[in-house]
């Protein structure tokens, strides 16, 4: 069974930096691309940053400069340091795992953790 569970969501002020983390279990973490998403209310899920199992990274452009996507394969676990946040990274953050399994391609997501930046 495959679970990914993210962790570190919380409230924080403006300008405030918060470490999620992703801990996953079920599939072979080294081989997947990982992911962070988020969502707020009333609008699309949208990629945050993804770093592929050879540790190329992607960012949207609303958290470059800010937020740094890493991972750790001996422990299972992906990481999102958010520094400088801004009340518009309020969101839902959800962990994604992509890979191919028996060439076929399998998808998996968190059940998300609450970022709420605010004064």
């Amino acid at each position: 069974q495959v679970q990914l569970v993210e962790s570190g969501g919380g409230l924080v002020q403006p300008g405030g930096s918060l470490r999620l983390s992703c801990a996953a279990s079920g599939i072979i973490f080294s081989t997947y691309t990982m992911g962070w998403y988020r969502q707020a209310p009333g609008k699309q899920r949208d990629m945050v940053a993804t770093i592929t199992r050879g540790a190329m990274t992607t960012y949207a452009d609303s958290g470059k400069g800010r937020f740094t996507i890493s991972r750790d394969n001996a422990k299972n676990t992906m990481y999102l340091q958010m520094n400088s946040l801004k009340p518009e990274d309020t969101a839902v953050y959800y962990c994604n795992a992509v890979g191919m399994v028996y060439g076929l391609r399998s998808d998996y997501w968190g059940q998300g953790t609450q970022v709420t930046v605010s004064s």
